[in-house]
């Protein structure tokens, strides 16, 4: 598989998506760097699409976005010393390779940028989505966009 990037960009990129979304603190998510055979077999099981996608997440908590803001405790407690893991992030790099080189990247298909720029994104978006974010409406997906652009933005500060 391609490395677009250094895992510990990647790891930055989701710290700072992770900070952004205020989960309960100290906590942890798992990401895997994937291709279109397996995202299409993980979104037939669980989305019944048989199909690849770029991302998918799965949550471990029921975090709400307005439960994140607050930042509510979980519902138990854990030993000393340990992270509360949200959950893990599944993420196609030669789908974002393709949607980046056919200029249909950026979660909105219509963005034209490098396939390492769509990987970062799709690690934020993952994780956003890990702690509680969708875009099943409009105004939720405007929101989740626009701290989409303030996370990528605030990388290249």
């Amino acid at each position: 598989m391609r490395r677009l990037l250094p895992l510990a960009e990647l790891a930055r990129v989701a710290a700072r998506a992770l900070t952004a979304a205020a989960p309960p603190s100290p906590a942890s998510i798992g990401l895997v760097l994937s291709d279109d055979a397996q995202l299409a077999e993980l979104n037939e099981r669980h989305m019944g699409r048989p199909e690849p996608t770029d991302v998918l997440s799965f949550p471990l908590l029921e975090l709400s976005v307005s439960a994140a803001a607050e930042h509510h405790e979980p519902v138990f407690s854990l030993p000393p010393g340990q992270r509360l893991h949200l959950g893990d992030i599944v993420v196609s790099v030669e789908r974002a390779i393709e949607q980046a080189e056919m200029g249909r990247g950026g979660q909105t298909g219509n963005v034209t940028w490098s396939p390492a720029d769509e990987l970062r994104l799709l690690v934020v978006h993952g994780v956003l989505h890990v702690c509680g974010w969708d875009h099943a409406d409009t105004h939720a997906e405007a929101s989740m966009r626009a701290l989409e652009r303030r996370i990528l933005d605030s990388e290249d500060a």
